[in-house]
């Protein structure tokens, strides 16, 4: 007999039963900041998309003329390029730029390319007092001004105030550098809210990059980003991980036009796992296996009786990450140092928020609708009087390399190649889909179907 529909809940409503995030939150041994306990949902209907949105290359084209233009960029950390005439070469969606410090330490990005004939001027980042052109040696200063025209004389026609390099829109928030190529549309602060206001605990501008690694994946960069905005594929994807994480139980929340967020408990048992015979001791054996959130797999911890597994745990991450960073963190709750906290900005830019070492994943289209260059970083909270660290240049894995290749990433790098595996034949599925269509979850997924909301938005303007 068909289930009574006058019992269903409504489309959006429906929340894995039994622990909630607020129930987790309650058991904290800290004080939970409300911004962590408020769930910021709003059902946004069930229709499918349209697979053609991951395929089209005329969709494709579209987004690079309407969308990339006018939203706010990822394009560097601070850290990157810390002194002046150090540049970062940027290139997205058919632009391409060098965001450079200046000499008063303000940073400008323009576009690298020379307004001869063409060539790009720079390959690769680096350090330059001018940026000459390889071709045929026309140069400017690191501030964009026109520096030299050999051959001046045959260029009687060129005007040296109009031959200044094109330059895009640079905000800064928290070490990170952003760029826009359009002139109009709202501020970074705007763009990014409530973002800083959360942020402002965990401040990432005193955290530096100690890992850095990209690989180009056979799918679209929505494909490869949206792997990344839902925990439930771990049921399938990551089995593994199923003993410590609450991948069911995770909140999500939505923030205007461009931020979203999964918060997911980590030191609980998946709602998949059969609890019998499970003792609070196992969880943390097996969370540490993955680096207990970073404590380390060298940890040993040890559970009293009569206490959990995520209060264990966390009280050993506070005791280590305190010792580690020189800073003060008796009053972290528990779930800043344990639990995944994702945060996406449209399009392509998602920060980890928390206590812990905190990873950031960037995606670009390299360079069509059918690849996709993703990055992972890895952040460190240097104690306050340690001397930086010199920048670290990306890691590029090889198309035969699997993320197992950057021993740097840990046991992370077991995990990304789990995802990846299943990434192009995602794509190659969108290609040869008889309907056409790709279905959601109206909660679990509705940060797939806010992005999607959002660029349609672009799309149309």
């Amino acid at each position: 007999m068909p289930d009574d529909l006058s019992s269903q809940p409504k489309p959006g409503e429906a929340r894995c039963p039994g622990t909630s995030w607020n129930d987790l939150m309650d058991a904290d041994t800290r004080p939970v900041p409300d911004f962590l306990r408020r769930e910021n949902y709003q059902y946004m209907g069930s229709d499918p998309l349209q697979a053609a949105r991951y395929t089209s290359p005329d969709f494709f084209r579209r987004e690079q003329e309407r969308m990339w233009p006018r939203v706010w960029q990822f394009a560097a950390r601070e850290e990157d390029i810390p002194q002046p005439g150090d540049y970062a070469l940027y290139e997205n969606a058919g632009r391409s730029y060098l965001v450079t410090r200046q000499q008063d330490g303000s940073i400008r990005a323009f576009h690298n390319v020379c307004l001869h004939r063409g060539r790009k001027l720079r390959l690769e980042s680096g350090s330059a007092a001018e940026f000459k052109c390889p071709f045929h040696g026309f140069a400017w200063n690191n501030d964009g001004s026109l520096k030299d025209i050999p051959c001046r004389w045959d260029f009687p026609h060129l005007r040296e105030e109009k031959l200044a390099l094109p330059e895009a829109q640079v905000g800064r928030w928290a070490g990170y550098v952003f760029l826009r190529e359009a002139a109009e549309g709202p501020s970074l602060e705007e763009y990014l809210a409530p973002l800083p206001d959360f942020f402002k605990r965990w401040r990432h501008e005193e955290c530096t990059t100690v890992i850095w690694v990209g690989k180009v994946v056979n799918a679209n960069w929505k494909v490869v980003a949206e792997a990344f905005m839902e925990a439930w594929h771990t049921i399938e994807t990551h089995p593994q991980l199923l003993p410590f994480t609450g991948d069911a139980n995770t909140q999500y929340s939505t923030y205007g036009d461009h931020v979203n967020a999964a918060l997911t408990p980590f030191a609980v048992m998946s709602p998949h796992v059969d609890p019998a015979g499970k003792q609070q001791q196992w969880i943390v054996d097996e969370f540490l296996k993955y680096n207990g959130r970073a404590g380390g797999t060298e940890m040993a911890v040890d559970v009293p009786d009569g206490m959990t597994a995520r209060a264990a745990m966390a009280a050993a991450n506070r005791e280590k990450y305190q010792a580690d960073s020189g800073y003060d963190h008796s009053h972290v709750t528990d779930a800043e140092l344990l639990d995944a906290f994702v945060y996406n900005v449209f399009p392509n830019f998602a920060p980890w928020g928390g206590f812990m070492p905190n990873i950031v994943y960037r995606w670009r289209p390299w360079p069509d609708q059918d690849k996709t260059l993703m990055e992972v970083r890895i952040l460190v909270r240097l104690p306050a009087d340690a001397p930086r660290p010199p920048p670290v240049e990306m890691k590029l894995l090889g198309p035969d390399q699997p993320w197992t290749d950057a021993p740097e990433l840990g046991v992370l790098g077991d995990v990304f190649q789990q995802d990846m595996e299943n990434l192009p034949f995602v794509q190659d599925g969108l290609k040869c889909s008889k309907n056409g269509e790709v279905q959601l979850g109206n909660y679990q997924e509705i940060r797939v179907r806010h992005l999607h909301a959002t660029l349609d938005k672009y799309l149309a303007d």
